[in-house]
């Protein structure tokens, strides 16, 4: 494939690979193509609709796993290369990779040495695993933007220029959630009955391990609280018949919704949930949750003793403290899940406190991302 050219040399050249990179983007797309910034590259819908000339669809980098990367990596290096030597040669006011480490910072490393001004969107998490990357981001980029408040100071030990602008979701999320109104749109009574969140993960694997054991966690919570009712966001059709599988071997009636993870959250007193993005979105509505996890024997033991921090989950790694409860792999029984959110559900001040930390990690990461993103932006584009 060629790479096609754009009629005017870009402002900003940008490179999202995800949806969730596609939606970080186009809130900093949306402020630049205001001003009337040229930005363009490789991108997603929404960052089209903000203003974004996409060059080149982000589909062509959102490949998983280990054998799909393989397949598909001559071509994405041919893509990174050519990139590399049109925006060498065009000269685009500043780089900006957003997450995609592995792509990005390939790209952003020639670019630099080009002379093209680069900065990484969303930190890697060097301060989880894989710290060995430092000295390649050092070499890639100019300054790195964070998402979290504790990043600058990991990466200005390994020599890299970092900056916190917010989390987008922090801003995106109402700081104060509602749960009545939430219960009101899932037709789930706004009094007198504990909702739980079931959320397993949206990807086939964690329906397949993860799934089984909150389904039959739900069974043992709805033995000791009869009242309590159950919503499980489906995040696919794909996903929905595979849970449909699992739940007709269940006692326990579950809601399953078409997407709404955000409602389905809104309106939770305790939610089970894998360990990812998720648990953070359920920290930004002030929600109790259990953060579980498994997956392959063969897997974990090879990611086992990888991690640097003691939790694996986003809330309790923020406030740096256990705030919520982890259940891993062997660990993960249903009769362990299901002790931990009955604890939540009948420990009301338990449960307070943790809305309450979570309420204030929420006005911690509420900066502005938009706003603070697109200055720091601008200010390499004028030091261009």
């Amino acid at each position: 494939m060629t790479l096609p050219a754009l009629p005017n040399r870009l402002d900003v050249a940008m490179v999202a690979g995800e949806a969730s990179g596609d939606l970080i983007a186009s809130l900093a797309v949306a402020q630049l193509a205001a001003a009337g910034r040229r930005v363009g590259g490789i991108g997603g819908p929404r960052m089209a609709q903000a203003g974004f000339q996409v060059q080149v669809p982000m589909e062509r980098l959102s490949v998983r796993g280990y054998v799909e990367v393989l397949r598909h990596l001559p071509g994405l290096l041919r893509l990174r290369a050519d990139l590399a030597r049109q925006w060498s040669a065009q000269r685009p006011g500043v780089f900006v990779g957003v997450d995609a480490p592995d792509f990005n910072l390939g790209l952003a490393t020639k670019l630099r040495a080009s002379g093209v001004r680069t900065v990484q969107l969303v930190c890697p998490s060097i301060w989880a695993w894989r710290r060995e990357r430092a000295p390649k981001i050092r070499a890639a980029v100019d300054e790195v933007l964070c998402v979290f408040p504790f990043e600058p100071d990991v990466l200005a030990k390994e020599g890299i220029v970092g900056r916190f602008v917010g989390h987008p979701l922090a801003d995106m999320l109402p700081a104060t959630p509602d749960r009545a109104a939430a219960r009101i749109r899932l037709g789930l009574p706004e009094h007198g009955a504990p909702i739980v969140a079931l959320l397993p993960g949206s990807r086939r694997d964690e329906i397949k391990h993860l799934a089984p054991r909150m389904i039959a966690a739900a069974a043992l919570i709805w033995q000791r609280i009869p009242e309590a009712r159950f919503v499980l966001p489906a995040a696919s059709g794909e996903r929905r018949a595979e849970l449909a599988q699992h739940l007709a071997q269940s006692e326990v009636v579950i809601q399953v919704l078409d997407g709404r993870a955000h409602d389905a959250l809104e309106a939770a007193d305790s939610v089970l949930v894998a360990s990812g993005t998720a648990t953070l979105e359920a920290a930004l509505f002030h929600c109790p949750m259990v953060i579980t996890y498994a997956m392959p024997a063969l897997s974990y033991w090879m990611m086992k003793g990888k991690g640097y921090l003691p939790w694996v989950g986003l809330p309790n790694i923020l406030c740096n403290e256990w705030v919520v409860p982890e259940l891993i792999q062997d660990a993960a029984t249903p009769q362990a899940l299901a002790e931990a959110v009955i604890k939540q559900l009948t420990d009301t001040a338990h449960a307070a406190a943790i809305g309450q930390r979570f309420a204030g990690l929420h006005a911690q990461l509420r900066q502005g991302f938009p706003s603070q993103c697109t200055q720091a932006i601008e200010r390499h584009l004028n030091a261009a």
